[in-house]
């Protein structure tokens, strides 16, 4: 277990360079598996979620080697494998691995996904992708087997029965080599879809239509990579750091930025009175003399992320005035709420709805993260509170943020990762 160490209360300046989406990162390893050449990707962030897969990747006989954000993946010895439990339980996006499989193998056998606790997320619509390409799928002793005809996944159209990243996500890697068109309704449309799609078609997949609530995919036998793919930058990342500049009174410029994939979390910034400079690939945060609250309601791409939910929250305890949070994605995503209280904040959360009282002096407490962005929440805290903050479980805030430690160092945070940390390896 890690704990990190924050000496906050103090004015922070400088900049900070955003690395490669997560959540792009954790479709892309898997997707890898599906080229028949050496893969190489660009902007990876040093994240725990990337080690963990690549350790996956291992026991399938894919080579990779990590060269600071240079990630090179060589699947041409793979071999089928069992992905057992015990790794996969631990990181939910190893699902990725299930659509990924069944396009090499044409067969999957995958413990059950874990992650985070942040609620009930069903693989139902995931399986309802697989079945409609001809897929049977059966659950034995907490393990998902998926298997294919003799003459393999055929096209199909598919209606996806809620707006899902993960189902839209692992349908493509199903179906890319498929026979046939395959049609998807309602699928998702966030920006690392359509960075998985552009990484694919780069390989010779014919996918079309990604961004949009219809995606068309005609099957190709054979993927070959290439150029190196550059991951686009994490709009959770930066959203988490805006929060941070804007909490702590401005100041600070935070790089490498696709404002267009921040749209909705910009407005609700603009509306409470951040002062903000957006440029061509970075947004200046300035000192905002009055903040006021406003109210949060999280949605599917382009509305407000269920990602930034909680790292918005220390900002919104800055405001005057009451702020109110609905998640529509995931309503039980409020561990940090408890957790914040400790440190001084007026928090409260009835019938799925969170209420932000602003104005609270907040000061150094233990407390812990038992998530990722929970964990982002409470370091934002720890750096606007007088007085030390320690956060367990900072392991969790590693799994998404890169080298984050170091990032708040050039922002003058005082800030210290106690543990054991084998984050980046060859």
């Amino acid at each position: 277990m890690q704990k990190l160490v924050i000496n906050g209360g103090k004015k922070l300046s400088g900049e900070v360079t955003i690395g490669g989406a997560k959540n792009s990162t954790v479709a892309l390893i898997p997707a890898a598996i599906l080229s028949d050449t050496p893969v190489v990707l660009d902007s990876v962030p040093q994240i725990r979620d990337v080690k963990n897969l690549r350790s996956i990747l291992k026991d399938m006989n894919v080579t990779s080697e990590m060269n600071n954000d240079v990630l090179r993946i060589d699947p041409t010895q793979i071999h089928f494998a069992e992905l057992p439990s015990g790794k996969v339980s631990s990181l939910r996006a190893s699902y990725y691995f299930m659509g990924a499989m069944l396009g090499r193998f044409g067969k999957a056998v995958v413990g059950f996904p874990g992650g985070d606790d942040i609620g009930p997320r069903p693989i139902d619509q995931h399986i309802k992708g697989f079945e409609a390409l001809g897929a049977h799928v059966e659950n034995k002793h907490g393990q998902i087997i998926i298997t294919t005809p003799e003459e393999g996944l055929k096209g199909a159209k598919i209606f996806l029965d809620m707006v899902s990243v993960g189902a839209t996500i692992n349908v493509i890697l199903a179906a890319v080599k498929a026979k046939g068109t395959t049609v998807i309704e309602n699928a998702a449309k966030e920006p690392e879809i359509i960075d998985l799609a552009t990484f694919l078609n780069n390989m010779g997949a014919v996918i079309r239509g990604v961004g949009t609530e219809t995606i068309r995919i005609e099957g190709v036998e054979t993927l070959r990579s290439n150029n190196a793919h550059t991951i686009i930058p994490d709009r959770i990342e930066a959203g988490t750091y805006l929060s941070l500049a804007a909490a702590n009174g401005g100041d600070i410029l935070v790089k490498n930025i696709i404002s267009e994939h921040l749209d909705a979390f910009l407005a609700k910034l603009d509306e409470m009175g951040v002062n903000l400079e957006v440029g061509e690939d970075s947004i200046y945060v300035k000192p905002s003399p009055k903040l006021k609250a406003v109210n949060i309601k999280t949605m599917p791409y382009p509305g407000f992320a269920t990602d930034l939910q909680q790292p918005i929250t220390p900002l919104l305890m800055m405001a005057s005035g009451e702020a109110m949070v609905v998640d529509t994605i995931y309503p039980k995503r409020v561990k940090h709420i408890s957790q914040l209280n400790k440190m001084g904040a007026d928090i409260t959360s009835e019938n799925d709805l969170i209420f932000v009282h602003g104005g609270a002096q907040l000061k150094g407490a233990d407390v812990s993260a038992d998530e990722i962005r929970a964990g982002a929440c409470l370091m934002i805290a720890g750096l606007l509170a007088d007085g030390q903050t320690v956060i367990d479980h900072a392991e969790n805030i590693l799994r998404g943020y890169d080298q984050v430690v170091w990032k708040l160092h050039c922002l003058n945070a005082d800030v210290k990762l106690i543990g054991e940390d084998d984050l980046v390896e060859s």
